[in-house]
């Protein structure tokens, strides 16, 4: 008996996959024993930081955890965001994963509590379970009577549906003959009606038509005759996130603010009765919480209110696992005159599971950018390749990703079909990287409006003019 497959389950086709920073991530690169391999599902290096990863993995796979806060700390350019892809990867499709920056809780048009608390429940799924009436069988005929006059009455007319052990005629009102129009249903079809909604699922053509000449593409699928009665109970399966729930519930047309992101600010009381409802499911059994991760990238870029906010968040029962990544030492906390190590409070620091990211080898720059050029689709030779790899350890990882379609463009345009070196030089010529640009402003500083370094001998003049 074929499954009935339904629109929870479906995915979204539309949505195109583009070459981004991140795209040749595909997981964290763990065996089954946790330990880390040295290249795999994209990732490269950082053994230990990947590791732990897993552990945190494993227990948000199982459930356990909940409330729980990571930091992953480390340079610019090693792994940070890709550790976080790569646990987005591996958790699958049901499990909820909220990603945010530090600067876009202030650039939302609602309080910097609010963003956060909207953040934080779109990282809590509801897996939400219920039985539905379905009909299903193969459609021995459908007969629809036509009114003689047009307009004079509505279609009517009969459906014959039957399993291996029974046959049944039903009547069919206008509804239906039109949802079954749409469908293209016709005689030897296996097909699903759900009771409630009255969807029909066209679920395959029964095998035993398979024999009948007629004119049909390679996509048709072959399916058994049910068994059993027509009627049958299916237990179906949703999964939605703590914040879809409260914008459906906040106002009139709720899904359509889903649909638009105008979600606005929602009501304290409104997410207290969510929460009370969805308590009374998960007793009854109806519906479970799935914790999900919500990763905060640029976690200084929040201020003192934030990680007030952040701290008592993490304590209440409805909260996901918080993983937050920052490149800073020890700076100032946003919002106040103190110094903190990555500029995030003590208090909230200590709740912190911190994983550290080390700077990458050469070896391991040159396994990247070999990644990065088949992701990108760029042909290179092995003496370009090791120029850049020397670039990149002289320089830094991200501006040696950065050459690689631009020394491809370069190569285009000399009508060559492989990047060589010379290639890479002229784009390393055009494109300056930090350290150069630097160096630049240095030499040309006075050219520069409002250029705020000391030019030795400026210092005396100054002062000799003070009075």
């Amino acid at each position: 008996m074929a499954e009935v497959r339904l629109s929870s389950e479906t995915r979204d086709l539309t949505r195109v996959e583009r070459i981004g920073a991140h795209s040749h991530i595909r997981g964290l690169g763990l065996d089954s024993a946790l330990e880390a391999r040295a290249v795999s599902e994209g990732m490269v290096g950082q053994t230990s930081a990947r590791k732990a990863a897993g552990v945190i993995l494993q227990m948000i796979k199982d459930g356990k955890i909940a409330g729980r806060a990571v930091l992953i700390a480390g340079q610019p350019g090693t792994g940070k965001t890709a550790i976080a892809m790569g646990m987005a990867k591996s958790l699958g499709l049901e499990t909820p994963f909220a990603m945010i920056s530090g600067s876009e809780i202030f650039s939302l048009e609602m309080s910097k509590t609010e963003a956060l608390m909207q953040a934080l429940r779109k990282a809590i799924g509801v897996r939400i379970k219920e039985e539905t009436e379905i009909i299903e069988g193969e459609v021995v005929e459908v007969q629809i009577d036509r009114p003689a006059v047009a307009g004079a009455a509505s279609k009517t007319g009969k459906l014959t549906l039957k399993t291996t052990e029974m046959e049944t005629v039903y009547d069919l009102g206008a509804k239906m003959i039109e949802a079954l129009g749409k469908e293209k249903v016709q005689s030897g079809d296996v097909i699903a009606i759900d009771k409630a909604s009255g969807k029909i699922t066209k679920l395959g053509r029964s095998f035993a038509r398979s024999r009948d000449y007629d004119a049909m593409g390679p996509q048709v699928k072959f399916v058994q005759c049910p068994d059993g009665e027509l009627q049958k109970r299916k237990e179906v399966v949703h999964c939605v996130t703590l914040h879809e729930i409260d914008v459906i519930n906040s106002r009139t047309q709720g899904f359509l603010a889903l649909f638009t992101g105008d979600t606005g600010e929602i009501r304290a009381e409104v997410r207290e009765q969510i929460d009370t409802k969805v308590a009374e499911w998960r007793e009854e059994g109806k519906a479970e919480i799935v914790p999900g991760v919500l990763f905060i990238d640029e976690v200084h870029m929040l201020d003192i209110e934030c990680f007030s906010f952040l701290n008592r968040a993490l304590e209440n029962e409805m909260s996901p696992i918080l993983v937050v990544a920052t490149n800073r030492g020890i700076t100032t906390i946003r919002g106040t005159n103190y110094k903190s190590p990555h500029g995030i409070p003590i208090d909230l620091l200590d709740r912190l599971l911190i994983i550290t990211t080390q700077p990458y080898s050469k070896d391991e720059i040159r396994k990247i950018l070999d990644i990065r050029c088949q992701e990108e689709e760029v042909d290179m030779s092995e003496e370009a390749k090791a120029l850049l790899t020397h670039i990149g350890g002289e320089t830094s990882l991200r501006y040696a990703i950065h050459l690689i379609t631009a020394a491809a463009l370069a190569c285009l345009k000399r009508k060559g079909k492989l990047v060589e070196s010379e290639d890479i030089t002229r784009v390393y010529n055009l494109f300056l990287d930090v350290k150069r640009s630097a160096q630049y402003l240095m030499e040309y500083q006075n050219e520069y409006m409002f250029n705020e370094a000391p030019v030795a001998g400026e210092e005396d003049d100054a002062s000799a003019m003070v009075p």
